[in-house]
């Protein structure tokens, strides 16, 4: 794997990682501690908190340059976690689901490009373990009703779509 493959697998990492912190600081901004399922949102929202300052010391240490989209994406995760709070509970969920599902074959294609390359394997480890506690956060919101709130497959779908942008434009912007 080359350089600059492997700072676009970095730079986007950290991007999707600081984007989901900042949809979960959006929707706790709403919920509050004592809304429903606020006890898991802020237990992933710390699992979240954990990835970033990872991806976060990887930049640094290898010399990555952040996304020139942070801005876009501080604004656009808070207003996502905050839009999906306010249309209740499920709809939170429903988020956390959308964005996770996406994460997970995102995490699952890099790892079969570390695999392929034989490199990185101590990115792969990390990469493997933040991958199944993504899938951990995806099960947890689909226990609690995300596919209960309004317009799911609607929701879901526009905002995985989102996510699959979000992840291209990242990798080289």
């Amino acid at each position: 794997m080359d350089r600059d493959e492997l700072h676009r697998m970095i730079r986007v990492d950290q991007a999707g990682e600081f984007g989901a912190t900042r949809i979960y600081e959006g929707q706790l901004a709403v919920m509050g501690d004592r809304g429903p399922h606020s006890a898991e949102i802020r237990h992933m929202a710390d699992q979240e908190k954990v990835h970033r300052a990872k991806f976060d010391e990887l930049m640094a240490e290898r010399g990555v340059r952040p996304t020139a989209l942070q801005p876009f994406w501080h604004i656009a995760g808070y207003a996502l976690g905050a839009g999906t709070a306010l249309l209740g509970p499920e709809a939170a969920m429903a988020c956390t689901a959308a964005v996770e599902e996406e994460i997970d074959k995102h995490y699952s294609e890099q790892l079969d490009r570390l695999a392929e390359t034989d490199s990185e394997p101590e990115l792969a480890e990390m990469i493997e373990q933040f991958r199944e506690e993504e899938r951990e956060h995806r099960d947890a919101a689909l226990g609690h009703g995300a596919e209960k709130a309004p317009a799911y497959p609607l929701l879901s779908g526009a905002i995985r779509l989102g996510c699959k942008i979000a992840i291209k434009v990242s990798e080289r912007v």
